[in-house]
C-alpha cells in the first residue's frame, strides 16, 4: 500500500487506516473472534495505522488491539485517544493528573509501556487555547508514557487552533463528500505546518456505502440509532451530520458519479488524492470490509469530471444541511 508521512510523528503509515469504534461498541453486537479477524485481515491487506479511543467499549477496542499487537507486522502504528471518560466532561478535567491517569490505562490495555501516539478526543474547544494542557501533553512525551500527541476535532476552527500548537502531530478531522468545508479551510493550513491528517468518519457511518436508505434500521445500541439528532455526541458523529434524507439523496448521485467503483471505495479514493490528508481511517466490522477498504487505495485517482461531479452534489444536495461551524 502506498504511504505517507504522518506528520509530526515521523512515522510512515499506510494511506488506508482501520478506525477500531466498530469493533468496541456502539455500532452492534461484534465478537471478539469476528473483531480480531477483522484486524488481522486490514493487516494482511497493508494497513498499518489503527486508530481507537479509551471510551470505544468502555476499553474493549483497546483490549481487542493489545490482543492483536503481539502478532502484527512490524510497522504498526496504534493511536488511541482520551478525554471523553471526564465527567463532567469540562475545560477544567484535562489536567496532567487526569492525563497520566486515562494514559496508564490505555498503556495497560494495549499493552504497551509507551502509545505511539495519543490524541485529545473532541475536547472543549477552550482546551485547545489552554497552554497548560499542553504543557502537560508535552510531559507525557518526556515521561515516556507517549511517542507523539495529537488532537482529534469537531470543527475547522479547532483543527486550525490544534495546528497552531508547536508539539501537534497531527489532527484528525471529519472530512468526505459530505463535509467539504475541511478541504479548502483546513488541509492547506496543516500541510504548511507540517501536521498530518487522519481523516475520520469517511464514509458518513455508511451513508457512504450505498446500502442505506431512509428504510433502514439500527440496533438499539447502535449510535445511528441513538444518536441520530446528536443526543450523546456531538450530532457531527452520525451521518457526518446530514440528516438520513439528505444524505440518502447524495449517496445515490454519488453513486453515479463513481460508475463501476463500489462507492465506498470511490469515497476512499477520493478522500486520499486530497493534498494534506495523511491516512484515511473507515471502519470495518468483518475481515471483507476490511480487505475492501484496503484495496481502495489501489484504485485509480479520481477524474477531474468526477472531482468537479463530487462538489456539485455537495452545493446542490448537501450545503444547505451543514452546520456552519463544521
Amino acid at each position: 500500500m502506498k504511504t505517507r508521512i504522518l506528520g509530526r510523528t515521523g512515522r510512515d503509515v499506510g494511506v488506508v487506516g482501520m478506525g477500531c469504534w466498530q469493533i468496541g461498541g456502539s455500532w452492534g453486537t461484534v465478537d471478539e473472534d469476528a473483531a480480531l479477524g477483522t484486524l488481522q485481515a486490514a493487516a494482511d491487506a497493508g494497513v498499518t495505522f489503527f486508530d481507537t479511543a479509551d471510551v470505544y467499549g468502555d476499553g474493549r477496542s483497546e483490549q481487542l488491539l493489545g490482543r492483536f499487537l503481539p502478532t502484527a507486522p512490524e510497522g504498526v502504528v496504534v493511536a488511541t485517544k482520551m478525554g471523553r471518560r471526564a465527567d463532567p466532561h469540562v475545560a477544567e478535567a484535562y489536567t496532567l493528573d487526569a492525563f497520566r491517569a486515562w494514559n496508564d490505562r490505555s498503556r495497560e490495555n494495549l499493552g504497551v509501556d509507551t502509545l505511539d501516539l495519543v490524541q485529545l478526543h473532541c475536547p472543549p474547544s477552550d482546551v485547545l487555547h489552554t497552554d497548560a494542557v499542553f504543557d502537560a501533553l508535552d510531559t507525557l512525551v518526556q515521561e515516556g508514557r507517549t511517542r507523539a500527541y495529537g488532537v482529534s476535532v469537531e470543527t475547522v476552527a479547532e483543527g486550525l487552533a490544534a495546528v497552531a500548537r508547536p508539539n501537534v502531530a497531527s489532527v484528525q478531522i471529519i472530512l468526505n463528500p459530505l463535509r467539504l468545508k475541511p478541504v479548502t479551510e483546513f488541509l492547506p493550513a496543516a500541510a504548511e505546518a507540517g501536521v498530518g491528517v487522519v481523516v475520520r468518519v469517511p464514509l458518513a457511518s455508511g451513508l457512504l456505502t450505498g446500502r442505506i436508505d431512509e428504510s433502514t434500521t439500527f440496533p438499539a445500541d447502535d449510535h445511528r440509532n441513538f444518536n441520530r439528532n446528536g443526543e450523546s455526541f456531538d450530532v457531527g458523529e452520525t451521518f457526518a451530520g446530514v440528516p438520513l434524507h439528505a444524505g440518502v439523496a447524495a449517496a445515490k448521485r454519488l453513486a453515479e458519479v463513481a460508475g463501476d467503483t463500489p462507492l465506498a471505495a470511490f469515497t476512499l479514493r477520493w478522500i486520499v488524492e486530497q493534498p494534506g490528508v495523511s491516512v484515511v481511517i473507515p471502519g470495518a466490522r468483518s475481515p471483507e470490509q476490511a480487505r475492501g477498504n484496503a484495496a481502495a487505495a489501489d484504485l485509480p485517482a479520481p477524474t477531474v469530471a468526477q472531482l468537479d461531479t463530487v462538489e456539485e452534489v455537495y452545493r446542490d444536495l448537501v450545503a444547505e444541511h451543514v452546520h456552519h461551524r463544521w
